[in-house]
């Protein structure tokens, strides 16, 4: 049995959309006031956005058991109860690692407005409950077995603690493979932390907050020493992979199937999708898969999933697309 750990904060999104003001939807300027006709609650947060998509994927053939690690209200909080019952009644993800906070009621949250003119997400964050500690995570990791074959995906927050984290790991199960989400544009310490992993997952905005006009340029230039493989994802231009043994630079453009215009409906979590996407190719493919393949199932169930709202169907839909190419 294979596992993968996913390290990260959990929110509960409030998305107000379709903002309008007479009959043009726009992002409102400051002071005004605007009527948002649709609101939307649902769990987000990197690391479980990318868990909800992957158990997608699975199949009883796949062996793989899937974890969040996350500080959490109390467990018998309504908020906390809300946020695991957001992924199923049938899910079988293991949520005994996560931290929950007792003093706690309630989860993060966070509050989007996306505008339909511009297609733009601007975010609020709130959250009061306390991070993960060093230790705390030391008692998870020396809760799995040294001969486990384990995977442990960390979230780009709070670098210092998350670097610590993944020498205790190297120390504690040096059979485990780490790979990291480098994706906030300004955080201090992201660079050091790509150092430390297998896998690096860069983000375009925070390619670009580096000065990088393409993804390849990025992958090129950034010190991900230790990472065996690269990969930088480019919105409307897919994404880009780079592996250290083959020193070769893959590029997978993101096309709608039908060969149409690809229409974004959803963009929120797109990154969370590729993600999992790549994550079930290297964790579940790992050598019946090519590199070329494992980032062309991952843009299209990214591009898939930008297509629609929330996450619901997609590794049904893209499972069923595979199956009907061949």
């Amino acid at each position: 049995m294979k596992h993968l750990i996913a390290v990260g904060a959990c929110y509960l999104d409030t998305i107000l959309k379709k903002v309008t003001s007479t009959a043009v939807p726009f992002f409102p300027s400051e002071d005004s006031k605007l009527r948002a006709t649709s609101l939307n609650i649902r769990r987000g947060g990197n690391c479980p956005n990318s868990l909800q998509v992957l158990e997608q994927l699975l199949s009883e053939h796949d062996t793989l058991q899937l974890h969040l690690v996350s500080p959490l209200p109390v467990a018998s909080s309504s908020a906390t109860q809300r946020v695991i019952s957001s992924f199923g009644a049938q899910s079988n993800i293991d949520f005994s690692h996560c931290v929950y906070r007792e003093e706690s009621t309630e989860a993060a949250s966070s509050y989007i407005i996306r505008s339909e003119a511009s297609g733009s997400r601007t975010l609020v964050n709130y959250n009061d409950l306390l991070e993960m500690t060093e230790d705390e995570f030391g008692n998870i990791a020396r809760g799995f077995n040294p001969d486990q074959e384990t995977w442990w995906h960390f979230e780009g927050r709070i670098p210092d603690t998350i670097q610590s984290c993944i020498r205790l790991l190297r120390n504690v199960l040096p059979k485990a493979t780490i790979s990291v989400e480098i994706e906030k544009p300004g955080r201090e310490g992201l660079p050091e932390l790509a150092a430390e992993a297998d896998v690096v997952f860069y983000s375009r905005s925070w390619a670009e907050s580096r000065g990088h006009k393409t993804p390849e340029q990025c992958l090129r230039a950034e010190g991900h020493q230790k990472a065996r493989l690269a990969l930088c994802t480019w919105g409307e231009d897919g994404a880009a992979g780079l592996s250290r043994s083959t020193g070769e630079t893959l590029h997978c453009p993101a096309l709608d199937e039908s060969g149409r215009d690809i229409s974004v409906i959803d963009a929120v979590g797109a990154g969370d999708t590729f993600i999992a996407g790549m994550l079930y190719g290297l964790i579940c493919h790992p050598d019946d898969w090519s590199m070329g393949k494992k980032l062309g199932f991952a843009v299209r169930l990214a591009t898939l999933k930008v297509q629609r709202e929330g996450f619901n169907g997609l590794g049904r839909d893209i499972l069923g697309m595979e199956t009907g190419g061949g």
